[in-house]
């Protein structure tokens, strides 16, 4: 069988799809990645066969038009302008999908793939399975918020789907396959194919930090805030808050990053490059901006969080994990020194905290594996 994977131009969204699959790969499948120009070079690095669609669209600036406003870094500027329809994500979401969906569209036609698996924001994958007849399966990354606003699809979808000749489009697909501990995702109204949550953060330098004394903090701020606002890229300030001889501060940031980490105190110590998951599980507590793809792997390692959002969606996953009793959230404007470090060493000490965190790292254990999901998709395809 062949499966076609693909995801618009952000590489957490890429990442949550890999370990699916290689578990196809493996089982003896033929896999494509298919992708905008900007994520070829991602995309190739998963050593998987790939093939460029489309063209690029600037996401950065129209993520950076709905940051959450704040004191500190104002309102941006296209989020005050904003006047009612659809969130303005979605509006990024159909930008890309518009950019896609004839060449993916080509490419379904051509290569003849028995099923579609996708990202669940990239849209155009809905019509090129409709168009080549087989069945579009939506990878979840994180909570499924697409869902939540489903109401909106038909209309930001139409102009696509009637391009291309189909006017009766699911835009949910024929399947979902969700690694979203169901403590923490939200409520929907279709029956998930559960999988379990396998870090992959790219490849990279395992760190050999060894064993500590003091409890270990992981601060992290993924790759999208710093692209967005430099400002808002907030690893260094919490670095230099939390450095103390309680915790030992670990700093885990891209080589592009090292630079707006700016100064660390004596005994902090900065990990460049490596992968997330392979840094996580000698830690005590993560702190980081409350991207999916960094708090699940966070809740993989059954750590407990405490986040720092300033994105709508990392605002979402945030909410999830506090309810959930495994985070504490901390606005970008109460996030001082004193509250953070403050914070910080609460959760360290907070039992519950921690109890709600392994739970939720059972749950992810206890999911079928993705190898164990392939039999099921098979079953998709063929069906």
């Amino acid at each position: 069988m062949r499966m076609l994977v693909t995801a618009w131009a952000w590489p957490s969204h890429l990442y949550a799809m890999v370990p699916l699959a290689w578990a196809m790969r493996a089982a003896g499948h033929d896999v494509l990645v298919a992708c905008q120009p900007s994520l070829m070079a991602v995309a190739e690095r998963t050593g998987l066969p790939c093939a460029r669609v489309g063209s690029d669209v600037d996401s950065v600036d129209m993520v950076r038009g709905y940051a959450l406003p704040t004191r500190r870094f104002g309102t941006p500027e296209a989020a005050a302008s904003a006047n009612g329809g659809a969130p303005r994500a979605l509006r990024m979401f159909q930008a890309n999908a518009e950019a896609m969906v004839d060449d993916l569209v080509r490419l379904a036609r051509e290569w003849r793939p028995g099923v579609i698996v996708h990202d669940p924001t990239a849209w155009a994958a809905s019509i090129a399975a409709a168009v080549a007849g087989v069945p579009a399966v939506r990878h979840l990354y994180g909570a499924d918020l697409v869902h939540r606003a489903r109401r909106f699809l038909p209309e930001l979808l139409a102009p696509m789907a009637e391009r291309h000749g189909l006017d009766d489009l699911e835009p949910l697909g024929a399947a979902t396959v969700d690694p979203f501990p169901a403590g923490v995702q939200v409520e929907v109204d279709y029956r998930p194919t559960p999988i379990r949550y396998v870090p992959y953060n790219g490849p990279g330098q395992a760190p050999r930090l060894g064993p500590s004394n003091r409890p270990r903090v992981c601060v992290t701020w993924g790759t999208t805030m710093a692209r967005v606002d430099s400002r808002r890229f907030l690893a260094g300030e919490v670095v230099r808050a939390l450095a103390s001889p309680e915790v030992e501060v670990v700093a885990a940031v891209t080589a592009a990053q090292r630079t707006l980490l700016g100064p660390v105190p004596e005994g902090v110590r900065v990990v460049e490059g490596a992968p997330l998951h392979a840094l996580l599980p000698s830690c005590d507590l993560l702190v980081a901006h409350g991207g999916a793809g960094t708090s699940l792997t966070g809740l993989a390692a059954g750590l407990p969080q405490l986040l720092v959002p300033q994105l709508p969606d990392h605002q979402a996953h945030a909410n999830r994990l506090v309810r959930a009793g495994a985070a504490d959230l901390l606005p970008p404007d109460e996030a001082d020194p004193a509250e953070l470090r403050e914070r910080a060493l609460r959760l360290l000490h907070d039992e519950r905290a921690r109890q709600a965190a392994a739970r939720l790292r059972q749950e992810i254990a206890d999911r079928p594996a993705p190898a164990a999901v392939v039999p099921w998709l098979e079953r998709v395809a063929a069906g």
